[in-house]
């Protein structure tokens, strides 16, 4: 009885990953800036991470912003991304100016300049006040 059932577990397994193949094969990964629950918050860490460069009356919230990374991270190797391809977006020149543009765009959104320091400190306070995913990250000293 024991062989059989263990059979039976195998040969369940190996129908479910040949039943699967093909879908996993037919739906390749999505280059991960159009996973927008990756790409997303990124744009958000870099909207905190350019407040906090700028603006001297605003810091960045270090270590919880690692940890937001690091869970981003985490997430991306749950949906199958390597290390390697995961290393490669964040360091990606492209990426980091494509990133730029969306932030300029979201700032210019919000009615303000992203080329001028106290605009960044006038979005970076209403962030923080807001609680927003931006203002989290950040910090009024």
């Amino acid at each position: 009885m024991r062989h059989r059932r263990r059979w039976l577990r195998g040969a369940v397994l190996a129908g479910a990953v040949a039943l699967a193949a093909p879908a996993l094969a037919a739906n390749p990964k999505l280059p991960l800036r159009e996973v927008a629950s990756l790409d997303r918050p990124m744009l958000w860490v870099g909207i905190a991470i350019e407040i906090s460069n700028k603006c001297d009356s605003i810091d960045a919230r270090t270590v919880k912003g690692l940890l937001f990374l690091n869970e981003l991270k985490n997430q991306a190797l749950a949906m199958g991304y390597t290390r390697t391809e995961i290393k490669e977006y964040i360091t990606s020149k492209a990426e980091k100016a494509r990133i730029r543009k969306l932030g300029e765009s979201y700032v210019k959104s919000q009615g303000l300049d992203p080329t001028k320091t106290a605009d960044l400190c006038t979005l970076g306070k209403q962030e923080i006040a807001r609680g927003s995913q931006i203002g989290v990250l950040l910090r009024e000293k």
